[in-house]
C-alpha cells in the first residue's frame, strides 16, 4: 500500500492555496468561452487564438490539479502551539553570521517560502541545515556563493 507524504504548511499558506484554487476555478468558464469564440472563427489548424486558449486551459487544469493535491496532503501546523529547544517546522530562528549580524528566518512549507521575506522552506539547504539545531549550535550551509557559517542565537514559536 502506498503512503501519501504529508505536506506541512502554515494556516496562512493553506488559505493562500485555497484562494488560488478558487480563483483558478472561476477562470474555467472564461477559458471555455474563449475557446468557443476562437472555434467560431473557422479553420482550427491555423487559428492562433484557439491554440492559445486551449494551452491556457491545459495550464489552468494542471495548476488546479497540483493545488488540489497539495491541499489534500496538507498538514497544517500552528507555530504558537509548538515549543521546545530545537528548530522545527514553523519555528522562527535568529542566526548570527560571521560578522555577528543577526539574520531571522521562519521555517515554512515549500509553497510559502520567500527568502527575501525571511521565510525559508524546510527542505531548502538552509532549512535542512537548521532543523534539529539548538541555541548556540554552529550551522554550516553550502550555497551557490560558497559556504556560510552561522550560530543559532534564538528560537521562537510565534
Amino acid at each position: 500500500m502506498a503512503t501519501v507524504e504529508k505536506m506541512p504548511m502554515l494556516q496562512e499558506g493553506y488559505d493562500k492555496l485555497s484562494a488560488d484554487l478558487k480563483r483558478l476555478k472561476t477562470e474555467r468558464p472564461l477559458i471555455v468561452d474563449a475557446i468557443e469564440e476562437a472555434r467560431a472563427h473557422g479553420d482550427l489548424s491555423e487559428n492562433a487564438e484557439y491554440h492559445a486558449a486551449k494551452e491556457q486551459q491545459g495550464q489552468n487544469e494542471a495548476t488546479i490539479s497540483d493545488i488540489e493535491d497539495k491541499l489534500s496532503r496538507a498538514q497544517i501546523i500552528d507555530p504558537k502551539e509548538l515549543s521546545g529547544d530545537k528548530v522545527v517546522f514553523g519555528a522562527t530562528v535568529t542566526l548570527l553570521d560571521d560578522d555577528d549580524k543577526p539574520v531571522k528566518y521562519q521555517i515554512v512549507g515549500q509553497t510559502e517560502a520567500n527568502a527575501r521575506g525571511g521565510r525559508i522552506s524546510y527542505n531548502s539547504p538552509m532549512g535542512r541545515a537548521l532543523i534539529g539545531r539548538k541555541v548556540d549550535d554552529e550551522v554550516e550551509v553550502s550555497v551557490p556563493a560558497g559556504d556560510r557559517y552561522y550560530v543559532v542565537s534564538k528560537i521562537e514559536f510565534i
